[in-house]
Parts: structure tokens; C-alpha cells; sequence
């Protein structure tokens, strides 16, 4: 039985065509998996559902009285109200009617209207049935499994990090029970423990969801079928994700026969149209005139250059490039014990540990960016860093990529600014769109490619691999493998950096066990 339904969906944006004519259902129970390349309309796609998108062209069709919750990164939360408080917002329904009980008990108790009473035990039945007295029990499960209960349940929600909203949000989502799941990336800030816990919940999940995630390895846990975005069509693929690309490989080449054999008729037909329009054949000429216009053009594949990442190398006779001595880290209180570790000049270093323990904090105090809480650390004095920064804020969303690095480095020309973000696979058109208007994977390019600007030798590297597609993150590991200095490396992926390329991991869930 379909629950949705997308049907002749046509969507246009700037000069690239997302969708044309194309369609697809999702099923009762079905837990579908969203893939394709960085900037095919992934996101788009879901915010055409949600409605936040009017499409060109179009329907979309929902079962009535479904009930769909979205995963929505950018909900406001009101500042004063603590993750608790916050997470029990997904049952308001059952509170309102818990008052409601209570009322008719109260004003049964003045007038012994049996009524009321009636009235009352319907409510507590219902309230009974949903669980109600288990709320808080079922809100520190959801909180636990997603790491948020390590963050202090009591902390204001206006106080969080873009992060550790996302994860906020997906609990109270999660809480809330819809029929239907809409989900855009929702690995993207959670640790390998957090999204074994989710992947866990969602194959349990009774009702119907689509999930966007470029963790190839979680999609292929959670989905019974697969929506891929190519050629500006919407392809459904039944089975595991691994069977989904095995066919899609299949039918790509198909594809591209047919469409370098119309490209041939194509331009056969245009040539005898010239040559014979206004001769003894201009019948026949202007006859197929008419044919190819009522043609139905196949979308030529993408002109997308794959990544091809080189960071430029500054070199460094130092032989160690970062020491710490009983590091503590943190803002007003330490969040780790004393750290005690090194990493040399050209060693490749991960660091593990649940989301909000402290990783993106030491990379920040080691750039000095924030002060250590006691103990000290060392850096060689010919250390230059790297560093990629998680978030994706812009001092200007309005600029395109290439204004906003002109901006960062004015000494640069602008054809040498072009090459860097096509290096990192961005089409001459996406470097001239504004910053807003690219998807996740685009503007995480942007970011990639003020790396490949400034010589460094000591790369600090903050989930790199968030929002890329498969192709981008090969590029991306070949760089780091590649790269002659020091890195350190914080990722959820762990397939990311599997392989005998990785010099050590540093788990810092360790550190606190041991």
C-alpha cells in the first residue's frame, strides 16, 4: 500500500535541472535509503515533501492522517528550556491531556458528576495505552542511546552546539513516533557507538522512513530499498544498498548507449535538415524538423569533474609536531583527564570518542583558539596548520565561493581561485552561486579548497567527511594518505580510515574508563 506518492516532478534550479518527469512511491513499512552525487537535489527532494519547496512542475501525493516527522537541523529552541525539558516536548498531546484528567477529577470531586468521571477514565485509558507514566523512563533511553544524557540533561538548549542541536532534535523526533520519518543526514554528528544505537532503532522502527546519508555503511543497515538521483530522474531499487549499485551500474550503461546513440540520430538528422531545408527534399527535410522537436531529449550525464585534492606541503625539519604534558581541556571545567600523547611529522593520527567529549575542544585548544584548563602542550615552532572546521558558517551566506576566497586570500588571482574549487570537483556554475544556495557536500568543497590554498604541514581535520559523497571522500582519503606532514583526524566514519595507513588511534572513551 503507498503511503507516498511523487508523480511527473520537474524542478529547476538556476541553470541546473534536479528532476525531470520523474517519480517514485514509497511503501507502507518501507525504509528507504535517498543516494546520488553532492548538489543532484537530495535535500531538495525532502524539503519538496515537507513542503518548504513548491516543485516546477509535479505532484506529491501523502495518505491522509499520516503522521511525518521531519528532521529539521534548523528548529528554534527556546533559550531556558533544559534537554529534558526539550526532549518531553514530543509528548505536549499526552500533557494536555493529563490536565484535562485531572480537571474532570477535580470538578468530580465538587459536584460527583458521574459524567466527569467518565470522561476522566477514558483519558487515563488512553494515557495508559501510550505509556504515559513511562515517559521519562523512555526519554533517558532515547538520551542515552544518542550520547545526549553525557551532555548534562539540565543544560540550557540555547547554550548547545550546532551538533549537539542535531542530535536534540532527532531525539525529540525519534520520541515522538511518526508514521513516517524524514531524515537528512542524521549521522552526520553522531559517534560509531550513537549511530549502532540508531541504526538499531530504525530497523526496528514499525512505520516507513527515508533517510539521506553519504555513510554508505549505515544505509546499507537500515534500508529495504533505495531512491538513487541521476540523470535527473528518481530510480527505485529494491534490496540492500550494495544491490541497488550493482544495478544502477547496469542500468548506467544502458543509459549512456542510448544516450550517445540519440546524440548520433540527433545530430544525423540536423545535418540532412541543413542540407536539404530549402532543396527538392525540404518535405522530407522539415517533416523530420517536426519529429526532433517533439523529441524526448535523454539528460546528458554530468559534466562534474571528479575531486582531485593535493595539499600543499610546507616543510618542517621538526621531527615531533605537537606534545602535550597532563593536557586538561575544556571551558570552565576539564572534560577529559590529563591528556599525555605526541604525534610526529608525518604521522597520520584518529581521534575516537563519543560526539561531545571533547574532541573538537582540543583540536581548538591546540590552534589556541581556546585556553587549556591546566597542564600544557608543545608545538614545534615550524608547525603550519590546516585546519577544517565542522560547521558551516560563512562571515557572508550571499557570496559565492569564489567572492568569499578572493576575500580570504586577495593575493591570489581569480583564475588560480577557479582552478582550486574545480580541483575539488565544484562546476564553474556552483563557484558562482551564492553560499546558501549549495548543498552540504558543495559548501564542505568550499571549505576543502581553502586547504588546497596555504602550504601546511600539521592538518587538523574536524569530520571532514560530513555531507560528501562517496567519490569526494576517496579523493579526500587519497589526499590525507598522500600528504606528507602530520594530521590529526576526527571522524565518526570508521570505515573512513580503515586500512594500514592510519599511524595510531587515540580513543579518548579510554582515557575516562581507565
Amino acid at each position: 500500500m503507498s503511503i507516498l506518492k511523487v508523480e511527473n516532478l520537474s524542478q529547476q534550479f538556476l541553470d541546473k535541472q534536479l528532476y525531470d518527469d520523474a517519480g517514485f512511491q514509497v511503501n507502507k513499512g518501507e525504509h528507504m535509503g535517498i543516494t546520488g552525487q553532492n548538489g543532484v537535489g537530495k535535500s531538495t527532494l525532502i524539503n519538496i515533501l515537507t513542503g518548504a519547496i513548491l516543485p516546477d512542475e509535479g505532484r506529491v501525493t501523502w495518505q491522509k492522517h499520516l503522521k511525518i516527522g521531519y528532521l529539521d537541523q534548523y528548529a528554534k529552541l527556546a533559550p531556558g528550556l533544559t534537554i529534558f525539558e526539550f526532549l518531553k516536548t514530543a509528548f505536549d498531546e499526552l500533557y494536555v491531556k493529563e490536565a484535562q484528567m485531572s480537571q474532570y477529577y477535580a470538578d468530580y470531586a465538587a459536584n460527583y458528576d458521574d459524567e466527569l468521571l467518565t470522561k476522566a477514565g477514558v483519558i487515563q485509558e488512553l494515557l495508559e495505552a501510550k505509556n504515559f507514566y513511562e515517559i521519562e523512563t523512555h526519554v533517558m533511553q532515547v538520551a542515552t542511546g544518542l550520547g545526549i544524557d553525557a551532555l548534562g540533561m539540565d543544560h540550557d538548549v540555547a547554550a548547545l552546539s550546532g551538533g549537539q542541536r542535531s542530535k536534540i532534535i532527532l531525539a525529540k523526533l525519534l520520541l515522538e513516533e511518526p508514521d513516517m520519518l524524514l531524515l537528512d543526514e542524521p549521522t552526520n554528528y553522531l559517534d560509531t557507538n550513537h549511530i549502532d544505537w540508531l541504526s538499531d532503532y530504525l530497523n526496528s522502527f514499525e512505520g516507513a522512513f527515508i533517510v539521506i546519508s553519504h555513510d554508505y555503511d549505515f544505509l546499507e543497515r537500515v534500508t529495504t530499498c533505495i531512491a538513487d538521483i541521476e540523470f535527473g530522474k528518481i530510480t527505485k531499487y529494491t534490496g540492500t544498498l550494495q544491490q541497488a549499485f550493482r544495478q544502477k551500474a547496469d542500468n548506467k550503461a544502458s543509459y549512456m548507449k542510448a544516450y550517445e546513440n540519440q546524440q548520433k540520430k540527433i545530430e544525423k538528422t540536423k545535418a540532412y535538415i541543413r542540407k536539404y531545408k530549402a532543396g527538392s527534399r525540404s518535405t522530407i527535410a522539415k517533416s523530420r524538423e517536426k519529429q526532433l522537436a517533439h523529441l524526448e531529449i535523454l539528460t546528458p550525464p554530468s559534466n562534474r569533474v571528479k575531486a582531485n585534492f593535493r595539499f600543499p606541503y610546507h616543510a618542517t625539519a621538526s621531527q615531533i609536531l605537537l606534545t602535550t604534558n597532563d593536557l586538561e581541556i575544556g571551558y570552565e571545567q576539564a572534560l577529559l583527564p590529563a591528556l599525555n600523547f605526541s604525534i610526529g611529522r608525518d604521522q597520520k593520527v584518529v581521534l575516537k570518542g563519543f560526539n561531545g567529549i571533547g574532541k573538537s575542544t582540543l583540536l581548538k585548544t591546540v590552534l589556541n583558539q581556546i585556553p587549556a584548563i591546566a597542564g600544557d602542550f608543545e608545538i614545534a615552532s615550524t608547525v603550519k596548520f590546516g585546519y577544517f572546521k565542522q560547521d558551516l558558517k560563512w562571515p557572508n551566506n550571499l557570496a559565492t565561493p569564489l567572492q568569499y576566497l578572493q576575500a580570504e586570500y586577495p593575493e591570489q588571482k581569480q583564475k588560480e581561485l577557479r582552478q582550486v574549487l574545480s580541483r575539488t570537483g565544484l562546476t564553474a556554475e556552483e563557484a558562482m552561486k551564492p553560499l546558501k544556495q549549495l548543498s552540504g557536500g558543495e559548501q564542505s568543497k568550499v571549505k576543502i579548497a581553502e586547504l588546497l590554498l596555504t602550504s601546511s604541514n600539521f592538518l587538523l581535520l574536524d569530520e571532514p567527511t560530513n555531507h560528501l559523497d562517496d567519490d569526494t571522500k576517496q579523493a579526500l582519503r587519497k589526499a590525507i594518505q598522500e600528504f606528507e606532514g602530520g594530521v590529526l583526524l576526527v571522524t565518526h566514519e570508521e570505515d573512513f580510515y580503515q586500512g594500514d595507513w592510519i599511524d595510531k588511534v587515540l580513543d579518548i572513551e579510554s582515557l575516562i574508563k581507565a
